[in-house]
């Protein structure tokens, strides 16, 4: 495995992709008895409120998030020089990141949504292991979560011989309920990535001394890592979530450019085509081939009116996709499945898009 990829080039390493990948499938689908054991205690009480921006106020300028402007545009000025840089070394890396990942990426959404966590804290693996399983720090954490030995056991997952730490099913879990934690104390993520790194001992006393809770105001409390990993927590936000990856342009001209060179194309149809379809909005990998074999539709049709489908979902955004009424209606039907075969298909790489 590379630090920041995987070697597909091994049948060791390919079996362990897909190994990852059906462990998505099955959590997506709900059928593995250990998230039933983990969430029910949690299921009713999860706070939804946390899914929106809010906890990241200290992200942004004005300490607040508004989805109607550029995203870039609201950075925190005192992080815009850090992301610059972190995108200068880490960008391109980050970015083919978003293709390889998505499997591991798709399992952290629907774990991390049962918890009430927003979808962007599995940026958190990201920077404590570049998504590696088999990670083990000098301090003694292992696995994508870099969960330390006592948080482990406090969640009741084996360390030793058969370490769940290494599981990303299990891991993700338990990294999910340490984080709620932190976040019902500190009620900033960016604290969270701070305690979750240096402990929650250290943020505590970083806010007693600078006497806010303002991570720009408290991180020379904090130890150089802690505030490195922060920033590195920022910078990873940004290029997931923001584009990113600018070179001579500002931020928010690099949105919108982007925005321009992303813009789907327009379709035009018959009044027929309008009648008898109808659109379905879809996010995970799935696979064009896959779809319309099931479904007995011409690909040529699907890709005219369906333009950069497999593009789109493989950045990792969510789709309307246009089919037949009747054809929309198995779609549904069948789309756990047909999930679950285009993921199979992406980590054996048996099929392309056409």
């Amino acid at each position: 495995m590379q630090w920041f990829g995987i070697n597909i080039n091994t049948p060791i390493s390919i079996t362990k992709i897909s190994l990852v990948g059906f462990a998505f499938i099955a959590g997506s689908l709900g059928s593995m008895s250990f998230r039933d054991r983990l969430v029910s205690q949690d299921k009713q009480d999860a706070d939804t409120t946390l899914l929106d921006k809010n906890g990241f106020k200290s992200l942004f300028s004005n300490n607040a998030y508004d989805a109607s402007k550029p995203y870039a545009a609201q950075l925190n000025p005192r992080a815009v020089s850090f992301v610059q840089e972190y995108i200068r070394k880490q960008g391109k890396e980050l970015e083919k990141m978003k293709s390889w990942g998505k499997p591991y990426f798709d399992l952290y959404d629907n774990i991390l949504a049962l918890y009430g966590l927003p979808k962007e804290m599995k940026y958190l693996s990201v920077i404590e292991s570049h998504l590696s399983s088999g990670l083990v720090s000098w301090a003694g954490a292992v696995g994508p979560w870099q969960l330390m030995p006592y948080e482990a056991k406090r969640f009741g997952l084996r360390t030793g011989s058969t370490d769940d730490r290494t599981d990303y099913y299990k891991s993700t879990h338990v990294a999910a309920k340490l984080m709620k934690e932190l976040y019902n104390e500190f009620g900033d993520w960016l604290l969270v990535v701070a305690a979750y790194n240096g402990g929650p001992g250290r943020v505590r006393q970083a806010i007693r001394k600078a006497g806010s809770r303002d991570f720009w105001n408290l991180q020379y409390y904090l130890p150089e890592e802690t505030r490195n990993h922060v920033k590195k927590f920022i910078g990873t936000h940004y290029i997931f979530e923001g584009s990113g990856g600018w070179t001579t342009m500002t931020a928010s001209e690099t949105l919108v450019q982007k925005a321009n060179v992303n813009k789907p194309e327009e379709v035009v149809l018959s009044a027929e085509e309008n009648a008898n379809t109808t659109v379905t909005e879809i996010s995970g990998r799935y696979n064009s081939l896959i779809i319309t074999s099931s479904l007995a539709m011409d690909i040529a049709l699907f890709n005219k009116w369906n333009p950069g489908f497999d593009k789109t979902l493989a950045e990792g955004k969510k789709y309307p996709m246009r089919l037949y009424k009747e054809k929309a209606a198995i779609f549904e039907a069948r789309k756990a499945s047909l999930l679950m075969q285009s993921v199979k298909a992406l980590l054996e790489g048996s099929v392309v898009s056409k």
